[in-house]
């Protein structure tokens, strides 16, 4: 390769589609702990942190549209998503016990599985419990799988299509 020839990566729409999921967990979480509008939070995210470089770290190109869908599909859907997750979990755990991030890594997870039955509940589960463990090296990702789990075969059957 010439010094005038660049590489340019080719990024996939799954890794699109993945950092979209790890920034709206962020941008959801941002918004339990500091009480944060969803307008507020998608402006920033979508005009400084989506394939921008912050504190040396380049994020990875996010689809923004996938982004804007979770986090306010999620706010607006959360009567319906948060009943689902506290079902979901053990009798002596209710959501509100559970960390911030959790929480967030849930509900997205949630809203997935019940708006996007175009995608797999596998591709789903297996992506929520990659960035929970992005996060934690305890028990979360296992009990991240086993709520979304639980709740796919309430949303989506059995079969978990």
């Amino acid at each position: 390769m010439g010094k005038d020839e660049k590489q340019h990566p080719t990024i996939k729409v799954a890794n699109q589609r993945g950092a979209a999921r790890l920034a709206a967990v962020q941008a959801l979480y941002q918004m339990d702990i500091a009480g944060s509008g969803v307008l507020e939070v998608v402006a920033e995210y979508e005009a400084h942190r989506l394939g921008q470089e912050i504190d040396g770290e380049t994020y990875v190109k996010a689809d923004p549209w996938w982004f804007r869908s979770i986090v306010s599909g999620v706010v607006r859907d959360q009567v319906k998503i948060d009943p689902l997750i506290s079902n979901a979990l053990q009798d002596d755990w209710p959501l509100s016990r559970i960390d911030s991030t959790v929480r967030a890594i849930l509900r997205a997870g949630t809203f997935e599985l019940l708006e996007r039955k175009d995608v797999p509940v596998a591709v789903i589960a297996t992506e929520y419990v990659e960035i929970a463990r992005a996060f934690f090296e305890g028990e979360e990702p296992k009990l991240v799988n086993a709520v979304l789990d639980r709740i796919a075969k309430q949303v989506r059957g059995p079969a978990g299509k």
